[in-house]
């Protein structure tokens, strides 16, 4: 038969052995995203029951310190196209695939019984749904009122909106790492610090908390600087402590380079520049810049944690490029640690490439 967008369909092998129960994409380059390998199961609503509540159930493994939680990652929960976050009292769902937007109403459903919470609001706004061939759609799918959210990571207030903000409002996935750095700052007690690609300020309330004299603090977008300087004042820090700018990292690390200034510590979290391997190369010479600059700025014995959330850069490729970046610094650094997302960002042994987040600390000498 013909079949259509987000319908189940049966995969075969070329001598009719099943293979998978898959939805069918027929506008994406990947036809077929996997359901279940097991050809006793049934795709319905119990399905989706099950595997939505496996996932709820999973997280409670997890010592996830903060009310900011993810509680369905993709693919690795047996759900592809599907993210669910939770912050607070409020779920924020994607759907990026035609499997899941045929079965959006279901899993909305679901997710809302299995958690007892009354409001979820629905941020199906990533480019990855124009290759599927569906529109965007954002909004409240249950309950509504502000979009506005605080929740509680570690010991900290952070503010966030679900409706205007990155992703679905917030990058979970560094929940983690903002704590090791936090870590880094009581340790080091360090004076001058800069976090770069500061998004709404996590990283730079964290090192503010460990005890840092004073965070520097860009990023190109001023709706999110704003954010940032709320969430300071929202942890009781004085903003003195602070240097906001709405500016390009890129000019201003070339601009710190050539004035001399010298920082304790860095975070370069940039965003994605790579999508896919096909732009890895591309990818591989701004990631390299930008830490050939931070590694040229950073003081001797100073500490860069620097990341890469492109799933089309390898870990073993980023570790390489960041060496590079060193060798033309004329830097040389210990690797202190490797970071990767927070464990409700899980990665399966049957779907590596969900490692998109990848980091490394670096302790130069």
């Amino acid at each position: 038969g013909v079949a259509g967008a987000g319908d189940t369909v049966r995969i075969e092998s070329c001598s009719g052995q099943f293979l998978a129960w898959a939805a069918f994409s027929p506008q994406s380059k990947i036809r077929a995203r996997v359901w279940s390998f097991d050809e006793t199961e049934q795709i319905d609503a119990g399905f989706f029951a099950a595997r939505c509540e496996a996932s709820i159930r999973a997280r409670a493994r997890f010592d996830v310190q903060s009310d900011g939680v993810r509680l369905i990652h993709g693919e690795s929960d047996g759900l592809p196209g599907v993210v669910v976050d939770r912050y607070a009292d409020t779920l924020v769902a994607q759907f990026s695939s035609c499997g899941a937007e045929r079965f959006k109403a279901i899993i909305t459903d679901t997710l809302l019984a299995r958690t007892g919470l009354t409001r979820l609001y629905e941020r199906s706004d990533a480019s990855v749904r124009s290759l599927e061939g569906l529109p965007e759609a954002t909004g409240w799918l249950a309950g509504g009122g502000d979009t506005g959210i605080t929740i509680t990571e570690h010991d900290w207030q952070l503010s966030l909106d679900v409706a205007a903000g990155h992703k679905t409002g917030f990058y979970l996935d560094q929940r983690d790492s903002r704590q090791k750095f936090a870590a880094y700052a009581r340790r080091l007690q360090p004076k001058r610090v800069l976090n770069c690609y500061c998004y709404t300020g996590g990283f730079t309330v964290a090192a503010l908390s460990g005890g840092a004299e004073h965070v520097t603090s860009i990023d190109s977008s001023g709706a999110a600087i704003e954010r940032a300087i709320a969430n300071v004042a929202l942890n009781g820090f004085d903003a003195a402590r602070t240097t906001m700018l709405d500016a390009d990292v890129n000019a201003m690390l070339r601009q710190y380079a050539k004035d001399g200034s010298h920082f304790d510590a860095i975070v370069l979290d940039p965003p994605k520049f790579a999508p896919t391997a096909f732009h890895a190369e591309r990818a591989a010479r701004a990631y390299k810049d930008i830490n050939r600059l931070a590694l040229s700025i950073l003081a001797p014995g100073g500490v860069l944690f620097t990341y890469s959330c492109s799933g089309g850069v390898s870990a073993d490729l980023f570790h390489k490029i960041v060496a590079s970046a060193g060798i033309d610094a004329g830097v040389d650094a210990y690797i202190s640690e490797r970071m990767g997302g927070a464990p409700d960002h899980p990665m399966t042994v049957n779907f590596p490439e969900g490692e998109y987040l990848k980091g490394l600390v670096l302790v130069k000498k």
